[in-house]
């Protein structure tokens, strides 16, 4: 309670004010014709809150009123704040059972692989006949050449033995279409726990999971083809100018992010680069096949430290030659097996070379360009062009194999008269 003091001369004045009183003398304190509506409406609620129960009116006012009532909602402080004003009583229950399905939906978990594929954004089935749907997101060409890709792991792949023992809520088509997905787009696990319907940690299992077993299950394919095989399907210039070329090599590098031990930084460090990096070698036949994935080894690595762990001098026959490029000067670790190397001539302080030596160098980098553009290629799987954290670093050595063993489904990009 406010009390009101009034001087008028000498004489004082004193009022007590009503606790809702409100002074109306000023022109901005007028009743608006709102006001004078939400007050017929709280009249209305009231009266409608004090009805029986039993109580019920054929005057479609009073049922019009009813909805009105049906759509307020409390306020902090104890008053009714107005949500809308529905017109039509039927049409707002139709609202609210819309609501309440939606909210139910929300609530409820996927507990079965027919209930994420109702309710998941992505799945397979949703891309069998959407190709470019499908080459965006994988990679691969259409919803057949993935059941390759599926078929090709064998049936195994239908008896895996999961991280931590947890099973995902995914059927395993749809597993391997989120680790293509995570490959090809490399978007996080909580966005992709979101498309499909499962937990971020079913999203880490399935993935660590499927590029490990992916990469044991194609290691044990014999990828590095014949004398025979290499010259039927050898581009007819390659089989001209260098017959005996048995494969092209050459370095590839993947940022990783800085690892948090010295150690660890200095190993991964990459000078060519300027960054932390993981590095591989990657071989190409003639005919554009990939038929040679070193393991990953740190950035400060040399192409020929990794020339000489990675097993390929196991592989070539004596009388093949390998090409390379100018920074690969291993000619003598392959002389004892009797392989040649085919590489651009070092001027070494040279200020002028023969025609002939020109001549052929420009041979040599028109066929060593295609093994460049093949590991372009295995870079449209952005976790091969964006740093990888420490869990994908772990397993950078598999994760380059499996995509360039991708590379191996997609349309050969080495045309026959190369």
């Amino acid at each position: 309670m406010c009390i009101l003091v009034s001087v008028t001369g000498a004489a004082i004045r004193t009022k007590i004010l009503k606790k809702n009183a409100v002074p109306s003398q000023f022109l901005w304190t007028s009743t608006s014709p709102y006001a004078a509506a939400r007050t017929q409406r709280l009249a209305r609620r009231t009266a409608t809150k004090t009805m029986p129960s039993s109580y019920s009116s054929n005057d479609p006012a009073d049922n019009d009123d009813e909805c009105i009532v049906d759509t307020m909602e409390s306020d902090a402080v104890g008053g009714f704040v107005e949500v809308a004003d529905v017109e039509d009583c039927d049409n707002d229950h139709r609202v609210d059972v819309g609501i309440q399905t939606d909210v139910q939906l929300m609530d409820t978990q996927c507990t079965g692989t027919q209930t994420c594929e109702q309710f998941s954004v992505f799945s397979l089935v949703k891309f069998k006949y959407d190709n470019d749907g499908m080459q965006y997101y994988t990679g691969l060409d259409s919803y057949v050449v993935f059941m390759a890709v599926l078929a090709s792991l064998g049936p195994a792949a239908y008896k895996l033995q999961y991280l931590y023992g947890r099973k995902p809520q995914l059927d395993i088509a749809d597993q391997l279409f989120l680790t293509l997905v995570k490959l090809r787009t490399y978007k996080p696990n909580f966005e992709l726990s979101r498309l499909f319907c499962i937990t971020e940690t079913d999203v880490y299992v399935t993935f660590v999971t499927w590029i490990r077993f992916m990469s044991l299950q194609w290691r044990e394919i014999n990828l590095w083809p014949d004398r025979v095989t290499i010259d039927t399907f050898a581009p007819l210039d390659m089989k001209q100018n260098f017959p005996t070329t048995r494969v092209i090599v050459d370095g590839t590098e993947m940022p990783v992010k800085k690892p948090k031990l010295p150690g660890a930084q200095q190993v991964s460090f990459s000078t060519y680069k300027n960054r932390n990096t993981a590095k591989a070698l990657i071989g190409v036949s003639p005919g554009g096949l990939v038929s040679f994935v070193s393991d990953a080894y740190g950035g400060s690595t040399t192409d020929r430290q990794i020339v000489e762990r990675c097993g390929l001098t196991q592989l070539v026959e004596p009388g093949d030659s390998i090409m390379a490029d100018k920074g690969f000067d291993v000619q003598d670790i392959f002389a004892p097996y009797d392989v040649t190397v085919n590489m651009p001539t070092f001027f070494r302080k040279r200020n002028r070379i023969s025609n002939k030596t020109l001549n052929r160098d420009r041979k040599i980098s028109s066929k060593h360009v295609h093994v460049e553009r093949v590991i372009g290629l295995g870079k449209t799987y952005k976790i091969l062009a964006t740093p990888m954290n420490q869990t994908e670093a772990a397993l950078s050595s598999d994760i380059v194999f499996v995509c360039y063993m991708l590379v191996n489904f997609r349309p050969c990009i080495v045309p026959t008269h190369a």
